[in-house]
């Protein structure tokens, strides 16, 4: 699992001596000798020169390093390595802001950005398009990169026959969104990254793969046989469209999805499907790879509430519970992984997202709140901060950190065993407790990720004395190793989900309500410029890409979730704005799309996280009631009449379940609801909406009608039980 960086010889060959002391240049033969200018300003050079050279002062270097062991070796080395590469290659992305098209600017391929000068060129060349969608926190892009982009054979290949295009997902996530679809059309199933599109001049899809081998190899033919292959099409007019015909040929056997018209039964139909898939074991759904899936676990909570689902919380619960004591949670500093290679969430890719996190901590919370249970509160309180500490900027947050760290993945994150055994015990721990914490947290002599390393995780319910003196001795370790790359972009649909969570955790604990309104204000005024949304920026640029749908739908959200915390009027009309503007720029003639230009149509997929649209609607519905908008209720109706098989986008379920079900909307005086919040979000019908109006007493409301005043907040609650009638009898989980 462990994977040493090709670029580790460089380190081990100590280039960066050369910057740390000139002079030793004289000590070498007469070509550095000549030369001593060159080895200053560009220290890389001497990894250049014949190996001789390091025999004739190898004394010298050990006495540099002896002397200078105090000198941070990373940043010298990933310096001499960038030198290195850019005194040999520099191409086109060199001039983008894209931290991962900037990890390419110096490969021998000649890439180039996303935009029409490539497209033309293709045209104009009559070159094929190999287009690479990835990011820049993504582990198998960066395998991808070191394998075969670095590679001189395959960098020719491309640079004769291809336009080369490199984009960043998270810069333009509607051409993801595009191809991704268009996998899934090919192939029967999800792709990932880093996604790999050739196309022709004119940008008809010839093969589409994810990850692809230099040499034939994961069951896929290699980059160097392939490329030649699909090359010789430019000259065989007849072999093209064969290859052409073919794939649409596989679109059409893997388009054979029905239109599903909603019914009664669908959350029957979604129970089901969820059920089939559920790991009775580990918890989660599927095998591997496993993905937290928070919206699923978001509509089972639903479902539970509604009509009191055993088997909906008790999937819930499971999952939650082997998460929170499973490798991909970072059981040292906090957080949430991406996925895990494996079933039993042991063995994950390091990288860690903004929103998968936000996404968590939301699921977390509202987990808390049906049961009680004290861990499901840590972990929310924990994995905050680690999101302030690690992404946090200024009152927004960064976007992602990488898996690698010094050249080895999830290098920052893994634990010797024996090293942590001997120096407690010189430190005066008892035998038995260093034991007994090394086998709580799952550090075994053996390793359990590759070779003799471990990923700390909870291996039982029963905690052994200082847990908390040991854990700590695990963060001091990572303070003498290297943080991840962390990905600076501020997102704002991320951010903003992160802030939705922020407002939501306050629901549990007061204090993270003034920090949630804190990075509201500094979001909307950083993202938000003369009346126009954008997507995401570097933290000293100027924004410059206008806003997708899902920066409004999650923005929108977010204001949503605001008022209902604070009944401040300028948030409801945030909220009303942003949707008012996404229905201009997104809903073309009865379809939504995921961006303004019509690239790609928005669906309700919540694999990675929550589908936009299915957020967007969920917000539409919510300003119909308490927004003055009560006609987006029929714009609601008609954009969930679309969907195909919906049963299988569980935001999409939820969404469904509240259009049958139908929101509950509560009144009194601002003071009156402020004073009753916790009663009301305790309160066990999930649909429910309040507002604050001039009123001695509470009102309830469906949405033609009111049903329901009375004067205090416990006859509210049992008039509500009463009148959605599915009710469970008892109290809740976590009033037991």
């Amino acid at each position: 699992m462990a994977k040493v960086s090709v670029r580790e010889p460089v380190k081990n060959l100590l280039p960066a001596t050369c910057y740390l002391l000139p002079a030793t240049c004289y000590l070498l033969p007469a070509t550095c000798y000549l030369l001593p200018a060159t080895c200053y300003l560009l220290p890389a050079t001497c990894y250049l020169l014949p190996a001789t050279c390091y025999l004739l002062y190898a004394i010298v270097i050990e006495m540099i390093i002896r002397k200078y062991t105090k000198i941070a070796k990373l940043p010298l080395f990933f310096l001499t390595s960038l030198w290195l590469q850019a005194a040999v290659h520099t191409n086109a992305l060199i001039h983008e802001p894209s931290p991962y098209l900037q990890q390419h600017a110096h490969n021998p391929v000649n890439w180039y950005p996303w935009g029409e000068k490539a497209l033309e060129k293709a045209k104009k060349e009559h070159k094929l398009i190999f287009l690479s969608i990835g990011y820049s926190t993504c582990h198998w892009c960066h395998v991808m990169e070191e394998e075969s982009f670095t590679d001189k054979s395959v960098a020719a290949l491309l640079n004769r026959d291809y336009v080369s295009i490199k984009v960043d997902r998270e810069q333009y996530p509607q051409i993801d969104k595009k191809y991704q679809r268009m996998y899934q059309m090919v192939h029967g199933k999800r792709g990932g990254w880093p996604l790999s599109i050739l196309l022709t001049p004119q940008m008809e899809l010839l093969d589409i793969r994810t990850y692809i081998p230099k040499e034939e190899g994961y069951g896929s033919e290699g980059l160097l046989k392939l490329l030649p292959k699909l090359a010789v099409l430019r000259s065989d007019p007849q072999a093209l469209q064969a290859q052409l015909a073919q794939v649409q040929q596989r679109i059409k056997q893997h388009s054979d999805m029905k239109h599903v018209q909603h019914k009664e039964g669908i959350e029957k139909a979604f129970l089901s499907s969820v059920t089939s898939s559920f790991d009775a074991q580990n918890g989660g759904f599927g095998t591997h790879p496993k993905f937290p899936e928070a919206s699923k676990l978001e509509t089972l909570m639903t479902l539970y509430r509604l009509d009191h689902n055993a088997a909906a919380w008790k999937m819930t619960e499971k999952t939650l519970d082997a998460l929170a004591k499973g490798g991909i949670y970072d059981q040292v500093g906090g957080g949430f992984f991406r996925y895990t290679l494996d079933a039993a969430w042991q063995t994950p890719h390091f990288e860690k997202m903004l929103y998968t996190n936000a996404e968590m901590i939301r699921t977390y919370v509202n987990a808390y709140l049906l049961s009680g249970k004290a861990h499901y509160r840590y972990v929310v309180e924990e994995s905050i901060a680690a999101m302030q500490r690690y992404f946090g900027h200024k009152g927004l947050f960064f976007s992602a950190a990488d898996a690698d760290s010094d050249g080895e993945e999830g290098g920052y994150y893994l634990e010797n065993y024996g090293e942590i055994r001997a120096a407690l015990l010189g430190s005066g721990w008892q035998q038995r407790s260093v034991d007994a914490n090394l086998a709580y947290y799952g550090i075994e002599e053996d390793g359990n990720i590759d070779g003799e390393l471990s990923l700390p995780h909870i291996t039982s319910v029963a905690k052994p004395l200082r847990t908390k003196a040991f854990k700590a001795y695990l963060a001091s370790l990572r303070e003498t190793r290297t943080f991840p790359f962390v990905d600076k972009k501020i997102n704002t649909a991320w951010n903003a989900m992160m802030i939705d969570a922020l407002f939501v955790a306050s629901r549990m604990d007061h204090r993270y309500l003034a920090e949630a309104e804190t990075s509201l204000d500094v979001l909307w005024r950083r993202m938000y410029r003369k009346g126009v949304l954008y997507h995401q920026v570097l933290p000293d640029a100027i924004p410059k890409q206008k806003g997708l749908l899902e920066d409004y739908a999650f923005l929108t959200k977010a204001y949503v979730e605001a008022y209902e915390r604070t009944y401040k009027k300028i948030y409801l009309d945030r909220a009303v704005k942003l949707a008012s503007e996404a229905l201009k720029r997104f809903y073309q003639r009865g379809v939504w799309y995921f961006d303004s230009e019509g690239i790609a149509r928005a669906d309700f997929d919540d694999r990675y996280y929550t589908s936009p649209l299915s957020v967007m609607l969920h917000s539409l519905l919510t300003l119909s009631e308490i927004g003055g908008k009560a006609q987006w209720y029929d714009l609601v109706q008609k954009s969930v009449s679309v969907a195909e098989k919906p049963s299988e986008s569980p935001a999409l379920v939820s969404l469904l379940m509240r259009l049958k079900r139908g929101d509950v909307l509560v009144h009194a005086d601002k003071m009156r609801l402020l004073e009753a919040q916790l009663q009301i979000d305790h309160i066990r019908y999930p649909f429910i909406l309040s507002q604050p109006e001039e009123n001695s007493e509470y009102l309830a409301c469906a949405r033609t009608s009111c049903f329901v005043h009375v004067s205090s907040i416990e006859k509210l609650i049992a008039a509500i039980a009463a009148y959605t009638k599915k009710q469970p009898k008892g109290a809740y989980r976590w009033q037991k």
